[in-house]
């Protein structure tokens, strides 16, 4: 059988946030670099595509290809670690504690954002051959994408913060159910589809992704966009890491930790009740 109970790849869950605390600092910040690079390459295909075709629909349907890539070489993003190593910790296992779980996250924050920012640098270059012409078209896009999402929540205040950091809730929502939809599966075709539609909702519904903004406002920057790196940080990322954390956490890995792994007991029927179900 492809499928694995809940039950099961609930606890594989803990077993994987296990894993990632105990990784060592070389591998978990190449498979975090590699992650940032390649989910910031997957972000600049479908900006493409949607220059392009003019269909943010389009877009939406071909992105998650750089997801399933980094999921399937087991590379890590910063959201996927927000939902999974908690989980290791609140299950008590064996040296997973709060320090290293915050080792954790920084060391793949740091690797997501340095994957980021290569290809935000790489795909400015190759716009602007060597920054010697005009980015055209895309650039002139993604500039107004970096504006639009910094200062155009800076103009609501704190209710512009805070919807930046539910869109963050809402994204990792449904990225972290793709994360754990994959796990469901032993075959790989199980494993795309289960990341495809998530991964797609939240692309299309323009929830906001901390590892792809990594990407997306160091490039927006370079091609023009009127916004500093402070405005970046306060109107975009921290609330959208915050967010992340929070969806991740409280809508994916909490709950299903706390119904597949800490099962209660089933509640037993007496007799009338036993009765009344013949």
């Amino acid at each position: 059988m492809s499928y694995i109970e809940p039950g099961e790849f609930a606890t594989k869950m803990v077993d994987s946030g296990e894993q990632k605390i105990f990784m060592s600092t070389k591998d978990t910040l190449v498979r975090a670099f590699m992650a940032g690079a390649i989910l910031g390459l997957a972000a600049f295909f479908a900006i493409t595509v949607i220059v392009k075709t003019g269909s943010l629909l389009v877009g939406a349907m071909l992105f998650p290809v750089g997801f399933i890539m980094l999921y399937l070489m087991k590379f890590d993003l910063l959201t996927g670690v927000f939902t999974l190593v908690p989980l290791a910790v609140l299950d008590k296992r064996p040296g997973c504690t709060m320090d290293q779980l915050l080792r954790n996250w920084g060391l793949v924050f740091m690797g997501n954002f340095a994957g980021a920012l290569t290809v935000a640098f790489f795909a400015s270059f190759i716009l602007t051959y060597g920054y010697n012409t005009d980015g055209g078209a895309l650039a002139a896009k993604v500039s107004s994408i970096g504006e639009s999402r910094t200062l155009g929540y800076q103009e609501h205040g704190a209710s512009g913060w805070f919807t930046i950091f539910i869109r963050g809730m809402l994204c990792n929502w449904m990225v972290s159910m793709g994360v754990v939809g994959a796990m469901i599966s032993t075959s790989a075709t199980s494993k795309m589809l289960a990341m495809w539609m998530p991964v797609m909702l939240f692309f299309f519904m323009g929830f906001e992704h901390s590892i792809v903004n990594m990407f997306l406002f160091p490039f927006s920057m370079i091609m023009g966009g009127e916004f500093t790196i402070l405005d970046y940080f306060i109107w975009n990322e921290i609330p959208t890491a915050l967010g992340n954390l929070a969806g991740g956490f409280l809508f994916v890995g909490l709950p299903l930790y706390l119904t597949h792994v800490k099962t209660s007991p089933e509640r037993k029927l007496g007799k009338v009740g036993s009765e009344q179900l013949t």
